[in-house]
């Protein structure tokens, strides 16, 4: 008959298996918004302003936000001037014409452009929403290349503006412009970060030493399902923020945003408070709990979003050092419950053992 450790190692084996065969950055995060990048998109203006017409940048700066709540059209212009996107009151029209279509639809601006692309010819508009908002990848704001501009490369402990940007519009019969600027910004020391959360979660870890059945032991679990509790707020408030980044906007948008990318973040991020709570409660097979609940967070909420930690810009609507901060704490309390759990099933398991080897040796 198998030990409790022993049944709890395969289950867990199970999951992990699972989790590293189906947690690609797709299925986590939907579409290709980056988790992190270091270089810094804002819109500062859009010149002359109007009532009713809005630009930012979304998810890290990889996207452009238009909304047009205004009673007459405005055409985002493309590479070439053509018209390119359309938002008013009827929706949100893409030009099927315009070679800015398909490169924009990935970051890397690497889509296929079909032949009948054609910046001169008149524009074939295809309706791909019914709201006043559109986002799109805009080459102009972004800094494609794989290597940073030769001044960053000389001096990359230092900010630089690699450049301010123009997107042209056409509201009507007037021009405007959104106006933005691309910096580079140094990353963080990443080692830093690991380091810390390396040694938060062996401490938290080291928590399962204790007997499970002392006074000590019972104090080391309550401390271990509290602090499951905060890594698992902290993968949630992580997980919403990266969707409000993104552009979500209302409960049905964060709905619909995290259904589509985050989903996996969100349940683990629930399923560890559910199951710190249950330890709490000194519910039986609380260690397991523990145990597996630590090993999906560290996983789909820890290690899934690990990009952060080497990042200066982090897809959240926060500062990029808060955004670290909750990454480690999920990184902590979730490889830390993982680790605890484990230990304090393997010491259960020997229990029996060692009674039983007690018996033999005095009979």
């Amino acid at each position: 008959m198998r030990s409790p450790l022993t049944r709890a190692g395969l289950l867990l084996a199970g999951v992990l298996t699972a989790t590293l065969g189906t947690a690609t950055p797709a299925a986590a995060h939907g579409a290709d918004a980056p988790d992190g990048t270091d270089y810094r998109t804002e819109v500062t203006a859009v010149t002359p302003a109007r009532p009713g017409l809005s630009v930012r940048a979304v998810e890290a700066g990889a996207r452009l936000e238009l909304t047009n709540t205004g009673d007459r059209t405005v055409q985002v212009l493309g590479y070439s001037g053509e018209p390119y996107l359309r938002v008013g009151p009827d929706g949100v029209y893409e030009n099927l014409r315009s070679p800015a279509t398909y490169l924009n639809r990935t970051i890397a601006g690497d889509t296929r452009i079909p032949a009948e692309a054609n910046p001169a010819a008149e524009p074939d508009w295809r309706r791909v929403d019914g709201s006043s908002t559109v986002r799109w990848h805009d080459q102009r704001a972004l800094w494609r290349e794989a290597a940073p501009p030769p001044r960053v490369r000389a001096a990359p402990d230092r900010e630089h503006r690699i450049r301010d940007w123009v997107v042209p519009l056409r509201d009507g019969t007037e021009a405007r412009e959104i106006r933005g600027t691309l910096d580079w910004v140094p990353p963080p020391d990443a080692y830093t970060w690991w380091v810390a959360a390396t040694l938060g979660l062996l401490a938290v870890g080291a928590l399962g030493l204790l007997p499970a059945g002392s006074v000590p032991g019972a104090r080391a679990l309550r401390v271990v399902a509290a602090l499951l509790v905060a890594g698992g707020i902290a993968a949630v408030v992580a997980t919403l923020g990266r969707e409000l980044d993104a552009g979500a906007q209302g409960v049905g948008g964060v709905l619909v945003g995290l259904l589509g990318g985050q989903v996996w973040a969100l349940l683990t991020g629930l399923g560890a408070i559910a199951a710190g709570a249950y330890a709490l409660a000194r519910r039986p097979a609380a260690d397991f709990a523990l145990a597996l609940a630590g090993a999906c967070l560290a996983l789909f909420a820890g290690v899934a979003n690990a990009a952060v930690l080497a990042r200066a810009v982090a897809p959240a609507p926060w500062p990029a050092t808060t955004a670290r901060l909750l990454l480690v704490l999920v990184l902590v309390a979730g490889a830390g419950a993982l680790s605890a759990g484990f230990l304090r099933l393997h010491t259960a398991s020997r229990a029996p053992a060692a009674r039983q080897g007690t018996g033999v040796s005095g009979g």
